[in-house]
């Protein structure tokens, strides 16, 4: 687990955004560190999936403060975040299914050589990138329609990690997924973590968070309701937040008294 005072590389302070009369997120805090994975929970329409479309500039804040590693950004547009180093993966996976590994991989942007494809430069990069992440996929020219649910997500992630991001946003990554298909994907984020990049997980599944996250952030109705340190917090706990049996100034208190510890 990373140390609880090490500098945050995203620190996002009031953040607050409104769709018409709805308002998404109001006055939103939330740190991330290098290698450490932050669980964002919280129930159908809490602002989860809006607040990963605000961090990967998708859907601007209206209001708030974004910093980066101490430093003032702005994110107004995917690529002001791609370019920091933050990319999201979401549930759609965006995989084309005709198309093979390696083409899915570099999809937008591939390698080129004297204006042609470079077939075996990016398949050997392909079978790099699987091989250090300890990936076991059957051919990386199979098409990716005869993939399963775990290993499309699988591939969907790597491609995501072409750009070598330092902070990865996952929607959901093991939704539908059976125990042996969630394991496979939730092992990749472990191995992720520890190569330093910072996570951030939606996920509804408690188990997933425990196993996988240092840190749990609770939403509810679009608004911060407690942050907890997961070896430190019992399911009952967690859920008593995303339910709003434990209100917002009881769950801040109980990640403070952790720090203090």
């Amino acid at each position: 687990m990373v140390a609880v005072f090490s500098q945050p590389l995203l620190s996002l302070h009031g953040i607050s955004k409104r769709f018409g009369a709805v308002q998404a997120l109001d006055n939103i805090e939330l740190d991330i560190r290098a290698g450490e994975v932050v669980a964002l929970v919280g129930n159908t329409g809490a602002g989860k999936s809006t607040l990963v479309k605000v961090i990967a500039g998708v859907a601007p804040a209206d209001e708030g403060i974004v910093r980066w590693e101490g430093r003032t950004v702005q994110l107004r547009r995917p690529n002001h975040a791609r370019t920091l180093g933050i990319t999201a993966v979401y549930q759609d996976l965006a995989l084309c299914d005709h198309l093979d590994v390696v083409e899915n991989l570099y999809l937008g942007c591939e390698i080129r050589r004297f204006g042609l494809l470079d077939e075996v430069e990016m398949d050997r990069r392909t079978r790099d990138l699987l091989g250090t992440l300890s990936i076991s996929l059957p051919d990386p020219r199979v098409p990716a329609a005869a993939l399963s649910r775990a290993q499309r997500q699988t591939v969907a992630i790597c491609r995501s990690l072409l750009s070598e991001p330092r902070l990865l946003l996952l929607d959901e990554p093991t939704v539908a997924l059976n125990f042996e298909q969630s394991t496979q994907v939730l092992d990749l984020v472990e191995r992720l973590r520890d190569r330093g990049v910072g996570i951030l997980l939606i996920s509804h599944n408690m188990g997933d968070v425990k196993a996988v996250a240092d840190r749990v952030a609770i939403l509810r109705l679009g608004r911060n309701n407690g942050f907890f340190y997961v070896n430190a917090v019992s399911h009952e706990q967690i859920i008593s937040s995303v339910t709003g049996a434990t209100d917002n100034a009881v769950a801040h208190r109980t990640e403070l008294s952790e720090e203090e510890l």
